[in-house]
């Protein structure tokens, strides 16, 4: 009754159980561990060169380089966020107000068309402008009561962030400081060839580097370039349309054009020539060449993928799993490729040759 073969299937039925309880465990905090981990592989870097110019003090580099990051990416991104949060307010009165009235933009750009396509817009419905309107203002309304009803929700919210946001810092400081030796651990306990668990794990890092930092290069690039270019051209909102073009620009090729776009043509349908051309010519061949020459630099070059598949799996990533998709898909992606292609090479050593 006492068999090896039964202890090593009960151990491995206990390790599996123990193993899937501390991931559900984790869970709460799925966003902090995935940034922290993020975080600390584009980071070790810096930590390994701050380590060399202090040798032996692992502690001080570590918290040199948490310091660091600290300055250089968590503390800008608050700044924005806090200047968004007011930019957003502002916007909504506005609104609310009527100085932004998008049912009227939409009304400028109709009477600039010609009357074949407006008569298309009319047979479905769609340029009835007091329609529109009462549609707009009624979803301002429930979004004022949904948020008035939600205020403690988002108190709550907030609260979690802070835990989560302190949980990664905490995380961030060991793995940076123990990240190699956590790293020989995996290796030794994964039951896997050491040659293959080498591959899949710098595949792993490979793409979480690449993606971190392509993406958010190109998301600022993009983002800066985009809101520049709508405050010289006067637009209300410049820094909320920066931050939504540069959230978009995580979508590659299509992105921050879903934001410049609409109002190039506003501007060429009201007669304003001079700002809609110089809002096309910064769109397509400033942010279109960032995109087009800065993301397949630092993403498609280090994680070998191929364009469509960054954009695929950054899309369903992000549908599946919200903002941290865009890290999440195309790391799976990458393994997706690397662990395939390590079976089409183990399967062509065990055929043996013809005779």
């Amino acid at each position: 009754m006492n068999s090896p073969q039964l202890q090593r299937g009960v151990f491995l039925a206990l390790l599996a159980v123990v193993t899937v309880a501390f991931f559900w465990v984790l869970m709460p905090f799925f966003g902090a561990v995935l940034w922290g981990v993020s975080l600390a592989i584009l980071f070790t870097p810096l930590y390994k060169w701050l380590l060399r110019k202090m040798p032996g003090k692992h502690n001080a580099a570590a918290l040199s380089t948490l310091a660091i990051c600290l300055f250089i990416v968590i503390l800008p991104l608050t700044m924005i966020g806090v200047s968004l949060v007011q930019e957003v307010t502002q916007v909504t009165q506005k609104i609310r107000s009527g100085q932004i009235n998008f049912a009227a933009y939409f009304q400028q750009i109709l009477n600039a068309m010609p009357q074949s396509l407006r008569s298309i817009f009319d047979r479905f419905a769609l340029g009835d402008m007091e329609a529109w309107q009462t549609r707009i203002s009624a979803g301002a309304a429930q979004g004022s009561q949904l948020i008035a009803s939600q205020a403690l929700t988002i108190g709550q919210n907030t609260f979690d962030f802070l835990v989560s946001f302190f949980v990664m810092l905490y995380l961030l400081y060991f793995l940076v400081r123990d990240g190699a030796s956590l790293s020989k651990t995996m290796r030794e306990a994964v039951p896997l060839a050491q040659p293959h668990t080498e591959y899949l794990l710098n595949k792993f890092t490979t793409v979480i580097r690449a993606t971190v930092k392509g993406n958010v290069a190109v998301a600022i690039a993009q983002g800066t370039i985009g809101g520049l270019a709508f405050w010289f051209l006067g637009v209300q909102g410049a820094l909320l349309w920066a931050v939504l073009m540069a959230f978009l620009s995580l979508l590659p090729a299509v992105g921050a054009a879903l934001i410049w776009a609409p109002v190039a043509v506003y501007f060429l349908a009201t007669g304003h020539f001079w700002q809609g051309g110089v809002l096309i010519f910064v769109g397509v061949f400033v942010i279109g060449l960032v995109d087009n020459i800065l993301r397949p630099v630092l993403v498609g070059k280090d994680t070998q993928m191929p364009d469509y598949i960054v954009l695929m799996s950054t899309i369903g990533g992000m549908a599946i799993f919200g903002i941290n998709g865009f890290v999440i898909g195309p790391v799976i992606a990458a393994l997706f490729m690397a662990a395939w292609s390590l079976f089409v090479a183990s399967h062509k050593l065990e055929v043996p040759p013809k005779a």
